[in-house]
């Protein structure tokens, strides 16, 4: 048994852009339904939404049969909790609030064994490696590991050459809602200072040959970020598709009886 082929890595190093949905209800069953729609990504919150190990696991387990490849989002980029999460079968991480390339670097590190960093050997007892039945795990896996760091402050941006520049970064994913936040703008996502810069990062991240990603939902925008080359977009969350089928759903037939 061979340590599977980060198909999503692989995508986004040959410049197919990939789109993915958003997931921050912590549940098992909607990952399920939504890997099922055909999305390139699925990306399980772990930040903003309730996970822990065991709803990141059940829900790593229910999109496996899938072709959506599942992206794990941590609350922060700690050695130890991204060192659990590969052990419980995650290949692909994104970190959010990275504003360095000391902490890019350190996050590089955490992705891999000794000697290229600093990951610990526990792989037999997770399903990382299905519990040793992967006797190439410890030499194929760093491989198929793939970092996406998260830049959404306005010091992120003044150090995104330097972040795109450490090797091991895969991926550069810009966070609109806290940059705009960060830039003066609470809650404008679309104000035109913010949607300027947010070009030229992407500009800034192809001409460093990483990948670019972002969460979009506007149409329009998704089509231009397609455009500057960015490759990876989430285009969509579960909570926000729900909520806004149910507020539907409870107008109109509510209308009846009103």
């Amino acid at each position: 048994m061979d340590v599977p082929v980060n198909r999503f890595k692989r995508a986004i190093k040959d410049g197919n852009a990939q789109i993915g949905l958003w997931l921050a209800l912590a549940d098992a069953g909607c990952a399920e339904l939504c890997a099922g729609a055909g999305f390139d990504w699925l990306l399980l919150d772990a930040e903003h939404g309730p996970n822990d190990l065991r709803t990141l696991l059940a829900q790593l387990q229910a999109v496996a049969p899938y072709d959506s490849h599942p992206i794990v989002r941590l609350r922060v980029g700690d050695t130890h909790m991204i060192k659990q999460t590969l052990e419980i079968g995650a290949q692909t991480l994104l970190i959010p609030m990275v504003e360095s390339s000391e902490q890019a670097a350190s996050l590089v590190a955490a992705m891999h064994y000794p000697p290229a960093g600093v990951r610990g050997v526990g792989s037999a007892l997770g399903r990382s490696s299905r519990w040793n039945r992967m006797p190439s795990y410890l030499k194929q896996a760093g491989e198929q590991m793939c970092l996406l760091v998260q830049i959404e402050t306005r010091r992120g941006v003044e150090n995104l050459k330097a972040i795109a520049a450490v090797p091991g970064v895969d991926g550069i994913f810009i966070g609109p809602a806290d940059l705009s936040a960060s830039m003066g703008h609470l809650g404008n996502m679309t104000h035109p200072e913010v949607l300027e810069t947010i070009e030229r990062c992407i500009v800034d991240i192809r001409a460093a040959g990483k990948a670019a990603g972002i969460l979009m939902g506007d149409e329009a925008l998704v089509r231009r970020y397609l455009e500057l080359g960015c490759t990876f977009i989430a285009v969509g969350a579960d909570a926000f598709l729900l909520s806004q089928a149910v507020d539907r759903l409870a107008t109109k037939f509510k209308g009846l009886v009103s």
